[in-house]
């Protein structure tokens, strides 16, 4: 014991040095200096710079090494790495893949210890380190901080509690992208807010066909499969709002009817019905084909009146085309309902279960996902709000208010532990559909079965 007390004393009475910079910071004299590996995909360094200098300046000890990557490269150096005992420290992943990285995973602790410097003495100032022991984020802090979803996507039940198992920067949601000169040019004055008649005449309106019956230009991105930017999201939204029961506990049942439907209908076969037509030649709404290029390269060629997205095509569109004239507009929704519903597409930031630093991974994300840093991620990454206490300041924002304004609504639903061919099987339903929609009771089924398969 005295020995650990002498050890202890010698590191309580180091002389703190100055941070150096974001990244080179030198540790205090008898404290270890810990590197925090920290991997994401689609954001630049920058986005974090301010939020990592001042997490260091709390921590001088702590240094974190930022490493983007490409989406289509992510998982698998993730796993590899993983596997290897390479990994980072923190990572991070879509929402929709908890359960499947639940083993990977180490959820956020009750509390955590950290060194902190402090100054002591009144005539002769000392710098020393004194060893503090935190409580983190507990559930009712989660739920009242952060909006609806999080609670619901976050939380996974390990031995009778609740664990957290992520937190987000940001929630982005889907909306209504409109070319304003095509709306113009159509003698439409505003974006349909209702997936009613309206829509469809507009949708007509929008659409214009040369002399051999090809689209030249579409009126909406709807109906497709590959070619179109997050169908299977527009697809479970729509079936969401029509009053489709996604899940039932672990079982799949959209392609049920629900308690209570009236005389037997079906909302999700229904919205399926819906969002194929516009693939189909013979309804008045057809204005989509796999021989189209995809939404956002019609989008940005001016050739597609509506497109179906989320916030974080809006720098991409800018890049692309700089001259295009279009706005944004909340998701149509159901006429008549009381009860908005978006659907959400969000990253979460979590720490891998062979991290040696938990303590400090897990205190920077809560660090970096509170109010007052999430702030600077936001402003530079231009992303919606997953906080509640920031909503009201995003909404009127030219690029991203309406993206805010709907994440109080937003939901998603359990695509079991293999999410990836859970959207493939949408998609796959998507495709069956629009080549013999006669069958669509077998084909969504069949999707339904496929999807059961993953959460099994």
């Amino acid at each position: 014991m005295k020995n650990k007390l002498f050890a202890w004393l010698i590191i309580s009475t180091f002389l703190l040095t100055t941070l150096t910079g974001c990244g080179n910071t030198v540790p205090p004299a008898g404290v270890k200096p810990v590197t925090l590996t920290y991997w994401r995909v689609y954001d630049d360094e920058d986005a974090f710079s301010t939020i990592i200098a001042n997490y260091q300046r709390i921590h001088p000890y702590v240094n974190i090494q930022y490493k983007k990557f490409r989406y289509d490269e992510y998982e698998k150096e993730l796993i590899d790495a993983l596997a290897e005992d390479r990994g980072p420290d923190i990572f991070s992943i879509p929402s929709t893949w908890v359960r499947e990285y639940q083993n990977k995973i180490v959820p956020m602790p009750p509390q955590v210890t950290l060194i902190y410097p402090m100054t002591k003495g009144t005539i002769k100032k000392i710098e020393i380190a004194e060893l503090r022991t935190t409580d983190t984020l507990n559930l009712k802090d989660l739920k009242n901080n952060f909006v609806d979803i999080v609670y619901n996507d976050v939380l996974l039940n390990v031995k009778g509690a609740d664990k957290i198992y992520g937190l987000p920067l940001y929630i982005d949601t889907l909306a209504m992208y409109y070319n304003t000169d095509l709306f113009n040019n159509a003698g439409i004055s505003q974006p349909p807010p209702y997936w009613n008649t309206e829509f469809q005449q507009d949708v007509k309106k929008l659409t214009k066909q040369n002399n051999q019956g090809n689209i030249v230009q579409s009126g909406v991105a709807l109906g497709g499969g590959a070619n179109i930017q997050r169908p299977q999201d527009i697809l479970s939204l729509l079936m969401m709002q029509n009053g489709s029961l996604m899940m039932d506990n672990n079982a799949v049942t959209f392609q049920s009817v629900p308690p209570g439907s009236q005389q037997g209908y079906n909302p999700g076969l229904e919205a399926l019905r819906f969002y194929t037509d516009f693939s189909n030649p013979a309804k008045d709404v057809y204005c989509w084909n796999s021989n189209l290029s995809n939404s956002l390269t019609m989008f940005e060629q001016g050739n597609l009146a509506i497109m179906f997205d989320y916030a974080y095509d809006l720098p991409t569109i800018e890049a692309a085309a700089p001259k295009l004239h279009y706005s944004v507009a909340k998701m149509p929704q159901i006429q008549g309902n009381t009860k908005q519903v978006n659907y959400a597409n969000y990253w979460l930031e979590t720490v891998s279960a062979k991290s040696k630093h938990v303590n400090e991974a897990w205190d920077f994300i809560q660090f970096e996902t509170s109010q007052d840093q999430v702030t600077n991620y936001l402003k530079v990454a231009k992303k919606p709000t997953a906080l509640r206490a920031l909503i009201n300041s995003q909404i009127n924002d030219f690029d991203i208010g309406v993206f805010a304004s709907q994440v109080l609504t937003t939901q998603s639903w359990y695509k079991g532990k293999g999410p990836i061919a859970a959207e493939n099987a949408m998609q796959e339903m998507i495709d069956l559909t629009i080549k013999s929609a006669k069958d669509i009771n077998q084909i969504i089924d069949q999707a339904a079965a496929k999807v059961q398969q993953t959460v099994e």
